[in-house]
């Protein structure tokens, strides 16, 4: 997929499209049914998954309208698709919509997550080797802008190092426990307790239950009390997207000021057709780490907009705050896949000029030790005597680089 206005959209592939979500609903239906014939409730299943396919999304998305949602046009679809009239009658007993879309939702949105665990590995890496190859790299360090005291880049490194560590953490923490949305119409299981019980089995209650571990287990989530309105899942998946955008934003935003000709520190990866200006052709645009940025930019927004419908949920089913989560959380969670995609390309070919750091670190004059001098003239007071300036002022840099690169590697054995 391409996107004029959200360059680089096409790094997402077919991850949480209408095609994908359509083929998810479709998962969760054929669970559903194969659940019910399991526990004895439906007289028979049906192999659903090869009944709608990617040309079908038109005419679902057209009949979504009328119902609010697309899984009402899909059931309808798949009905008169099913050979068998007993298992096509038995299609979608016991569910409701938001358990079929949420639940899609929450698989499509896996898929996501997976991507981006994927790159978080690729980032921890480059990161890794930078930090250790840079380790001693000293340049100037900023603070509001201006200049502070020395630092390495090796510590600079170390700092996005864990602030990537500690989103991969959060992501696969929030991958672990992925629930499946099965309550029914109000989020009682009613219906298919029902069904249960009309076909006479024994505890249509426990079996009711029963249903709900079955169709997880199947669709590889877990097992968990319906949250039709307690929409904790899906602001969980929104803070994890926004938690990688943030520590991305962070390192895109230092990848910028360094790259900038006054400063020279850094350079992005060259590629043909990157950077350009229509024109200046003197420039060489940072431009992976501007869209980068974009994403850190807009990403919270989107978080916020899921948390505006977790606490505007009413009754037992919402009314418009869970339509409104739909777009935005697919939308959040395209778009951090796209920068993680940036993210790992950026890292892996960044250009780190250590003696354009020394230039600069040597350039700002004695201002940059002036908190050093400080110290001694305090301690000279004191005592009445001066110490020998150290030859750095660098403090415990190489334990903190270590402590960074000792995380990392444990998780990445791990992970």
């Amino acid at each position: 997929m391409a996107h004029l206005l959200w360059p680089g959209d096409e790094r997402a592939g077919a991850l949480v499209s209408d095609a994908a979500l359509l083929t998810a609903m479709v998962h969760v239906e054929q669970a559903w049914l194969d659940a019910l014939a399991a526990e004895g409730i439906a007289p028979a299943t049906a192999d659903l998954l090869r009944l709608v396919d990617g040309d079908d999304v038109e005419e679902v998305a057209l009949a979504a309208e009328g119902g609010g949602n697309p899984v009402l046009a899909l059931v309808g679809l798949l009905r008169d698709r099913v050979s068998d009239p007993a298992a096509a009658s038995w299609l979608h007993r016991g569910l409701t919509s938001q358990d079929v879309l949420d639940t899609a939702l929450v698989l499509c949105v896996r898929e996501a997550l997976d991507r981006v665990a994927s790159e978080l590995r690729r980032q921890l890496e480059s990161l890794v080797r930078l930090a250790g190859a840079h380790r001693d790299s000293v340049m100037v360090g900023r603070t509001l802008t201006q200049h502070a005291v020395p630092t390495t880049f090796g510590l600079v490194a170390a700092t996005w190092l864990e602030g990537l560590l500690e989103a991969a953490e959060e992501v696969t923490r929030v991958r672990a426990g992925l629930p499946a949305q099965l309550g029914g119409a109000a989020g009682t299981l009613a219906a298919s307790t029902e069904l249960a019980r009309l076909r006479g089995v024994d505890d249509p209650e426990a079996a009711s239950v029963r249903l709900v571990r079955r169709t997880a287990e199947e669709l590889g989530l877990a097992d968990a009390l319906p949250w039709h309105v307690r929409r904790t899942p899906i602001t969980r998946l929104g803070d994890a997207l926004v938690t990688c955008t943030d520590a991305w934003g962070h390192l895109a935003t230092d990848v910028v000021l360094l790259c900038r000709p006054e400063v020279g520190e850094l350079a992005e990866p060259v590629a043909d057709g990157r950077g350009g200006s229509s024109t200046m052709p003197q420039k060489q645009n940072p431009v992976l780490s501007v869209l980068i940025r974009r994403a850190a930019i807009a990403a919270p927004a989107l978080g916020a907009t899921l948390h505006t419908a977790a606490a505007l949920a009413v009754d037992q089913r919402p009314d418009g705050a869970w339509h409104a989560e739909w777009d935005t959380l697919r939308t959040l969670a395209r778009r951090t896949v796209v920068a993680a995609s940036q993210a790992s390309e950026l890292l892996a070919g960044l250009r780190v000029d250590h003696d354009r750091m020394r230039l600069n670190l040597d350039s700002a004059g004695s201002g940059v030790l002036s908190e050093r001098e400080t110290m001694r003239r305090v301690l000279a007071e004191t005592r009445g005597t001066a110490e020998a300036a150290p030859p750095s002022y660098l403090g415990a840099t190489p334990l903190l680089i270590d402590a960074a690169l000792t995380r990392a590697r444990t998780y990445l054995e791990s992970a």
